[in-house]
């Protein structure tokens, strides 16, 4: 494995499980189903981001963080309001 199979590996394993599993369980807890939602929706995005590197497509890579962070902070305002 390559520098970049490596780096898209610890992507998908420590963004996508550790970060985004705690919001999804933070909503869970708190009855949020939209909340919930949007977070399961960042994931599926960042594990796809992945693939991106992995395939070595940074402009799709980029757009994929872009969108990742909007659903993220649109998960945690579910939160907040």
């Amino acid at each position: 494995m390559d520098k970049f199979e490596n780096y898209a590996l610890a992507l998908m394993v420590v963004f996508g499980a550790l970060i985004i599993g705690g919001l999804m369980a933070v909503h869970i807890a708190m009855m949020h189903k939209a909340g919930f939602i949007l977070a399961l929706s960042a994931a599926v995005v960042v594990w796809a981001a992945g693939f991106a590197v992995l395939f070595d497509k940074p402009r799709l890579y980029g757009l994929s963080l872009l969108v990742a962070i909007g659903l993220i902070a649109g998960s945690i305002a579910v939160l907040v309001v």
